[in-house]
């Protein structure tokens, strides 16, 4: 018996990076799971169909998370493919992609996230959990600096685990759980990537501040496991590196 049979999980970003790894460990606690992609549908459906080769469920949705309709549309297809909607992770998240307006970060990691959560809270039953998924450089943003190229998205991001928290009274109400869980920059994701590209050295010289940076896979790994942790409402997991932001 896994820890989630019979519950469903949309999994926002999830058709590559953190977003597919966690939906393919979920898949393999017994979810079923909605894999979300913006444009790259058939990346999403290779990640649908590897978790339907290992005896799982799962549905790929498109949806770009700025668009109202788009996201009822995501909330509205976990409980038409498979019943429920028991779980939602927020892990799309964006802002250094050019060509989509200056305040696209804002729009995406703060407005989309609580867009989402309002619409799937509204599907789900007490004891349902969401999971948001952010940065230390995003966390601690208020009281430590971060590279000049990542600090718009830093500040969108805090600002939406600000947003978010403050719906967590609403959340109680309903039964549903808020958890936050917090990374350092992650090896192999595109924002690195991105933030190598801008500021060259850049991910040395945080692995070396850091001691380690957790690879895509260790790091989905901890946030499945707060999908079913049992602690507190609001409680946020720091993983990795978060000393240097507690000084």
């Amino acid at each position: 018996m896994g820890l989630l049979d019979n519950k469903t999980a949309i999994v926002t970003g999830s058709s590559r990076g953190i977003g597919a790894a966690t939906a393919k460990i979920l898949a393999g606690e017994g979810a079923a799971v909605v894999v979300n992609y913006r444009q790259k549908a058939p990346r999403a459906n290779k990640i649908v169909a590897e978790i339907e080769a290992a005896g799982g469920r799962a549905v790929a949705v498109g949806g770009d998370l700025t668009q109202q309709a788009d996201v009822d549309a995501l909330a509205q297809a976990a409980v038409d493919s498979f019943g429920s909607l028991d779980v939602l992770v927020l892990n799309a998240s964006g802002g250094m992609e050019s060509g989509l307006g200056d305040d696209y970060a804002l729009r995406l990691n703060r407005d989309a996230q609580v867009a989402m959560l309002k619409a799937a809270a509204e599907r789900m039953k007490p004891g349902s959990r969401v999971v948001f998924v952010t940065s230390h450089q995003a966390h601690f943003i208020d009281s430590v600096e971060t590279m000049d190229a990542y600090e718009p998205v830093a500040r969108s991001k805090r600002a939406g685990e600000t947003a978010l928290r403050e719906l967590i009274p609403w959340l109680s109400e309903k039964g549903i759980t808020f958890v936050v869980v917090s990374g350092d920059m992650i090896e192999g994701t595109i924002t690195a990537t991105l933030l190598e590209r801008a500021t060259p050295g850049a991910i040395e010289s945080r692995r070396e501040a850091a001691g380690k940076l957790y690879s895509v896979d260790e790091f989905a790994v901890e946030v499945a496991k707060m999908v079913t942790a049992e602690v507190e409402t609001g409680h946020t997991e720091l993983v990795g590196g978060a000393g240097d932001f507690q000084r």
